[in-house]
């Protein structure tokens, strides 16, 4: 797909980091899959890992993380 930031590159498949802030919670999660932008870098998420990131990231926040990192696995 084209770039919706920059409008000039495509993306690829490939695998990123996603930094999820939430009040004083940093929650890391690396080697997301994700189509990665080959001009500016910008990523993007498919629904399903949206989602499981974003379910993961609630179980750390309630666990009174402050500061997690996590490699992603589905």
């Amino acid at each position: 797909m084209d770039c919706l930031i920059c409008k000039q590159g495509r993306t690829q498949p490939g695998r990123t980091t996603v930094t999820l802030q939430r009040g004083d919670s940093t929650l890391i999660f690396r080697d997301a899959p994700a189509e990665i932008c080959d001009n500016c870098g910008e990523y993007y998420l498919d629904d399903a890992t949206s989602k499981l990131l974003l379910e993961r990231a609630e179980q750390a926040v309630r666990n009174g993380a402050e500061v997690e990192i996590q490699r992603f696995a589905a």
